[in-house]
């Protein structure tokens, strides 16, 4: 099953870029996410356009944040990436004749909801700055201090 990890490249990018605090160019950020600049590229065009990074041209340019840390959410950054689906799981038949598959769905629908409800609850918890101050915390303890 494929799974879609980009809500998790962007927050490991992000993270990147508030810790190293000077632009970074695609291809450094592509290294750190072990994915193509051009990606790199595409993912950080919604963001801008988002606001929460910006891009500077010329020999010292690239990528910075553009945001407040503690302003921006888990799910404002899901919302950013067009707000994929969360689940890989869902109705064989959206539109069913069978009377037990509309039974099905309709239960398979309620618990879907209620789970994207409350993990979308607990992504609006959660700020950048909360993943950046642990990511602190665990660099400080880390031995050598590899990024």
């Amino acid at each position: 099953m494929k799974r879609d990890s980009r809500l998790s490249s962007v927050l490991h990018a992000l993270l990147h870029m508030a810790a190293h605090g000077r632009p970074m160019t695609s291809d450094a950020l592509a290294q750190c996410m072990r994915t193509n600049p051009v990606v790199v590229r595409r993912t950080m065009a919604g963001l801008r356009d988002a606001g929460f990074v910006r891009s500077e041209k010329g020999h010292s340019g690239g990528w910075s944040i553009a945001c407040d840390l503690d302003a921006v959410t888990l799910r404002d950054i899901h919302m950013a990436l067009g707000e994929p689906a969360v689940f890989a799981i869902g109705n064989r038949n959206e539109t069913p004749q069978c009377l037990v598959e509309q039974s099905v769905n309709a239960v398979l629908d309620g618990a879907f909801a209620e789970a994207e409800d409350l993990l979308m609850r607990r992504f609006g918890a959660v700020s950048l700055a909360v993943l950046a101050a642990d990511f602190k915390r665990r660099f400080a303890g880390h031995g050598d201090h590899e990024q």
